[in-house]
């Protein structure tokens, strides 16, 4: 009879008092996988963002345009490698509920700035540069809608109206399809010419969203910063510059402060279970004294017990945990199709479930080292003489 053996029939020994211990571990770790998945996904384009790039927004508020003459004096500016311009279109297919991030670009200097992040086929690459009535496509886009090159799209705006039609609908030939270059880069996007989204919306002519710089490197980001904001100072459409990361991560807090959210909720979870599963243990090794005492009267060691009470708890923290962060793993393949571009690639990564494992051991060791000490201290007289 090994130690193993011992700790898994004490532990069942009241079943269900058990199983509902293993229930309520199991609901607080989906939950904490879930939340970070959600943490990780909202935090990626930040995580992806060069150190060389800056965007460039009104000062107001980067839903606020900027003139598009802007572009050129930017590019003018000592340390700007290459600079382009984006504007948000508001984009969705056939339906609202179909939302698509979309950006009217300047193709060149845009797939320029991000060589290193999307690859493209040379062919396709060239075809998007030649047709102002093209569309460049993420590949998760494509796969989520079962695009392929040639295939002409429709794509509505929720903010412009085409005045050539009268509609809020612009038609697409889809001349590329590009794939991530590297590691934690976003394809749930597309893109299509500026030229042809200024020459056919009905108004904000000749204003654009918000200028990408490229600098020569980071160190000269600071200086760019100054030299841009202090160009356009004092003027009707002041700037603000900042780095893509920044920008980035400023752009999803408006969703609210996920870390935030995370720790509030699995800390409360935590320990609400740390006091339920703590209070638990205590009161089974109670239950158990007489039993411990004729252990060490059969020669048992004292550490031989503490290791034993410590396991019960670890492996009660395991059984509940591990399945509810497989479960996790399972809500996020299920919500990732619907999460679309608002959490980007949604998954449970490996980092997050060793951090889950992480928790479990520390949540079986806290809530089972007092138990175990009182086990560890109690003498054969006391525990036998214990009613």
């Amino acid at each position: 009879m090994d130690d193993f053996y011992l700790v898994r029939r004490n532990l069942f020994r009241r079943k269900l008092r058990a199983f509902l211990m293993v229930v309520s571990i199991f609901v607080a770790f989906l939950i904490f996988g879930v939340l970070a998945s959600f943490e990780r996904a909202f935090n990626s384009a930040e995580a992806a963002a060069a150190d060389n790039r800056l965007v460039v927004v009104n000062r107001i508020n980067f839903t606020q345009p900027l003139p598009l003459a802007y572009l050129d004096r930017v590019r003018g500016v000592e340390g700007v490698r290459v600079a382009s311009h984006w504007n948000w279109f508001g984009g969705y297919f056939q339906e609202p509920r179909n939302f698509i991030v979309t950006f009217a670009v300047e193709p060149e200097t845009y797939l320029e700035i991000f060589r290193e992040d999307f690859a493209f086929d040379p062919a396709e690459r060239e075809a998007f540069l030649r047709d102002r009535g093209s569309l460049a496509v993420g590949e998760a886009v494509a796969r989520k809608y079962g695009w392929q090159v040639g295939d002409r799209v429709p794509l509505s705006s929720t903010i412009f109206t085409n005045r050539t039609t009268g509609t809020r609908t612009w038609d697409f030939t889809i001349a590329a399809i590009f794939r991530p270059a590297r590691d934690r880069v976003d394809t749930n996007l597309v893109a299509f010419h500026y030229d042809y989204f200024n020459e056919t919306r009905s108004f904000g002519k000749d204003f654009i969203g918000s200028v990408l710089v490229e600098t020569t490197g980071p160190e000269v980001n600071d200086r760019v910063v100054a030299a841009v904001d202090g160009m356009f100072a004092n003027s009707p459409f002041e700037t603000s510059t900042t780095t893509e990361g920044a920008f980035n991560k400023q752009f999803a807090a408006q969703l609210g402060n996920i870390a935030l959210i995370v720790t509030l909720v699995v800390g409360a979870a935590f320990l609400t279970i740390l006091m339920i599963v703590g209070n638990t243990m205590v009161m089974a090794i109670r239950e158990r004294t007489r039993e411990i005492g004729v252990l060490k009267t059969l020669g048992f060691p004292s550490g031989r017990i503490f290791r034993m009470v410590l396991g019960e708890s670890v492996l009660l923290a395991l059984l509940g945990g591990i399945p509810g962060l497989i479960a996790a793993a399972a809500a996020c393949a299920v919500l990732a199709p619907m999460a679309g571009a608002f959490a980007p690639g949604l998954r449970l990564v490996p980092q997050t479930a060793f951090l889950g494992v992480g928790l479990m051991l520390l949540l079986g060791l806290v809530t089972g080292v007092v138990p175990a000490l009182n086990a560890l201290r109690m003498s054969i007289v006391t525990a036998l003489g214990r009613d």
